[in-house]
């Protein structure tokens, strides 16, 4: 249970505030407010309900002295004097919420922990803002997943290293952006860091852009051309793919990485390079090499260092800051106010499997800044076919039913909120809530027409 402090000059307030939260939380009381202030830290205190009149101490002190020494800490002002000036006063010295006296202890529960859900949230949203920017700001790359940790940690062990580097996995997981951190980290980030996707590039041409070619060595060869090899030189060479290059040009690099030197076409000069090379591939090599359709002895040239990228079906945890990512970015670039994620989307994203990894959760989020109409991205936003492709399921999210309140009324807020969460699809609705598809089709048809009126 989380620790409540309260702080109240009158002990009889204190002992019917101490009686009614003890179930729900470790309560702890004083009269004396420097006493009060060592305990905050001595009982690893959550929240203070501070009373605004304490003889000689004034609230809006005590409050200001609180949040100096223990700005987690939340406090809740109480005073039997309210006033909206004082209310103002109260929140602008960092009160969470005011509240004056006599008051309901149901409706202070509900505060608390409101409260204290909040502090959680906001907790959370600073540990992971903690870790993704440090992994952000050294690698380019949005995670604090485990799987990626991993990728980070051998990164960290080979960027200087002068060997080769294979890293493999699915398309859209991010390889060209490990190749990019490599280089960026290592004492090669000074130099040219050169990128060819091999499946881009028809064979024919690809040979001509990696080694470069002479004035009049074929057709249309105007000028001399340097190839990526060359451009590459002291500095980092990305053959993005490599697992579409054909047999014959797969034999022309072999000699290159052995011997360091090319020679251009149409040439009889051979050129000294000096380059780090990171290929990669979504394919699997070693199925490739049984095949024919790759050469054994480049393949164990390349893996040297082998990397393998996690799909982000293995590491859905990074969803959530990965979606918050692309939406600022696609916010700013489009001019759009669009400053969050609904939870309900977010348990949509979290549930989808992704075959086409990163790229395909950049795609969606991009498609959503566009269409949203609102401020924040609600599941109305995400391609039907992810919404049905996903199981929906309860959420955290409350709606207000007050006491005294019909039966009839409460159904209502409870059916429109669960067909909205639903995206209004009348299936999912019922099946959430256990009643048959008929019956929501009839309630829903009253509750919209009534909204009409």
């Amino acid at each position: 249970m989380n620790n409540i402090l309260i702080i109240d000059d009158e002990p009889a307030i204190l002992t019917a505030l101490q009686f009614g939260l003890e179930d729900s939380f470790n309560v702890y009381c004083t009269l004396n407010v420097p006493e009060g202030i060592d305990m905050i830290n001595a009982k690893n205190i959550d929240l203070v309900l501070l009373d605004q009149y304490l003889g000689e101490y004034h609230g809006l002190e005590v409050l200001q002295t609180i949040k100096k020494k223990n700005p987690e800490v939340l406090v809740i002002a109480m005073t039997a004097y309210g006033s909206i000036e004082s209310s103002i006063e109260a929140i602008q010295n960092g009160a969470y919420y005011y509240i004056t006296k006599p008051l309901d202890i149901t409706g202070l529960k509900l505060l608390i922990n409101k409260a204290l859900d909040y502090k959680n949230l906001t907790n959370k949203v600073a540990n992971l803002t903690k870790k993704i920017s440090e992994n952000s700001n050294k690698y380019n790359i949005v995670s604090s997943s485990k799987s990626m940790n991993e990728v980070f940690k051998i990164i960290d062990r080979i960027k200087d290293l002068d060997i080769n580097v294979l890293i493999t996995g699915e398309s859209g997981t991010g390889k060209e952006l490990i190749a990019k951190a490599i280089h960026d980290l290592s004492k090669r980030s000074s130099e040219p860091l050169e990128i060819i996707n091999c499946a881009a590039i028809p064979h024919s041409l690809l040979e001509s852009e990696l080694f470069g070619y002479e004035k009049g060595a074929f057709t249309g060869a105007n000028q001399r051309y340097k190839g990526k090899f060359e451009l590459a030189d002291k500095g980092t060479l990305v053959l993005d793919e490599i697992g579409e290059m054909d047999v014959f040009l797969q034999a022309k690099l072999l000699r290159v990485i052995q011997e360091k030197r090319i020679t251009p076409l149409g040439s009889e000069k051979s050129i000294p390079v000096n380059f780090r090379l990171v290929a990669s591939t979504n394919k699997n090599l070693l199925e490739e090499v049984k095949k024919g359709t790759f050469r054994e002895d480049l393949f164990f040239r390349l893996n040297v260092i082998s990397i393998e990228m996690p799909p982000l079906r293995k590491r859905k945890e990074d969803i959530p800051s990965l979606a918050k990512f692309f939406m600022n970015k696609y916010s700013s670039m489009f001019n759009k106010m669009v400053s969050g994620i609904s939870s309900s989307a977010v348990g949509i994203l979290e549930k989808y499997d992704y075959p086409g990894n990163v790229r395909e959760l950049e795609n969606i989020i991009e498609r959503a800044v566009a269409l949203t109409s609102d401020n924040i991205i609600n599941v109305k936003d995400l391609p039907r076919e992810i919404i049905e492709g996903v199981e929906i399921s309860t959420t955290s999210e409350w709606i207000p039913i007050y006491i005294g309140e019909s039966l009839a009324e409460a159904e209502k807020k409870l059916i429109l909120a669960t067909y909205r969460y639903c995206n209004e699809n009348k299936r999912k609705t019922a099946k959430i809530l256990g009643i048959s598809e008929r019956h929501i089709h009839t309630k829903l048809k009253n509750y919209l027409e009534e909204e009409k009126i």
